[in-house]
């Protein structure tokens, strides 16, 4: 009898065209679910029913993303049968959820944006960021596929310093494409003294007014976790430490990065 199983996996984005499969490119989930297939975990793509918590674009990483699918395979034989199998993907956690879980629904999700602390004062930086936080139209800070909404609510933003690196941690429930490298790239440039407050704060009251800050890079973005309600995973701590492979990863091309 086939079950439905949440793979936990972590993954450094800088070696795929995103997550979202895509016929002519390396993609972490067409790498996932030829494996799936090349192991009999699934038989048939389609039947599998494949779902993601996040479909992270080309080159940001994860450190936590969900990926669902039904297989006649138990969940314990199925994380061990991946673990290894992989250079830039790393399966760390698993379990059976209800045939109802979609893990698009999740309560919240953060991400992570890593900055060289010395070209970016914290207390400014900050001073950027929280304009953000709250319920906000973010026409002028994302990409707005016609049948998004713009409004969101950013729950959290907060900076933290370890060593020479500056982490922007941004909690919401839901995020729009680009949005946060769009807020980081505003950011920046007020740092730089290139944009004022007052601008920020007027394209987030006047979205009906098109500005354009452009857009951080998004190799020092990562995925770093997504919540549910009531789920709860088996992680075995030597597969859930590999994790730490992708951050220190990312942070070895901050130095090769123009801010």
């Amino acid at each position: 009898m086939q079950s439905k199983l949440a793979l936990k996996i972590a993954y450094d984005g800088t070696r795929f065209h995103g997550y979202v499969r895509q016929p002519t490119v390396p993609t972490v989930e067409k790498s996932i679910i030829d494996l799936l297939l090349n192991k009999n975990i699934i038989s048939d793509v389609k039947k599998a029913e494949i779902r993601c918590g996040s479909r992270t674009d080309k080159q940001v990483s994860a450190l936590t993303n969900v990926m669902t699918f039904y297989s006649d395979t138990s969940a314990e034989e199925v994380l061990f049968s991946l673990s290894d199998e992989f250079d830039s993907i790393f399966p760390y956690g698993i379990t059976e959820v209800d045939n109802d879980f979609n893990p698009r629904y999740a309560v919240s999700r953060s991400y992570h944006y890593l900055l060289p602390k010395r070209k970016f004062p914290i207390d400014t930086l900050q001073e950027a960021l929280s304009l953000f936080v709250g319920k906000h139209d973010f026409s002028n800070f994302a990409r707005i596929e016609s049948h998004r909404n713009p409004v969101r609510v950013i729950d959290r933003i907060q900076v933290n310093e370890t060593n020479d690196v500056a982490i922007v941690k941004i909690t919401a429930q839901t995020f729009l494409w680009n949005q946060i490298r769009r807020i980081i790239e505003a950011s920046i440039k007020y740092c730089k003294g290139k944009v004022t407050l007052d601008q920020i704060q007027n394209a987030l009251d006047h979205p009906e007014e098109s500005v354009d800050f452009n857009m951080a890079s998004a190799i020092p973005l990562i995925l770093t976790d997504i919540e549910y309600p009531n789920v709860s995973f088996f992680e075995p701590e030597e597969l859930k430490q590999r994790r730490t492979l992708v951050e220190s990863t990312v942070k070895q091309y901050l130095t090769n990065l123009a801010f």
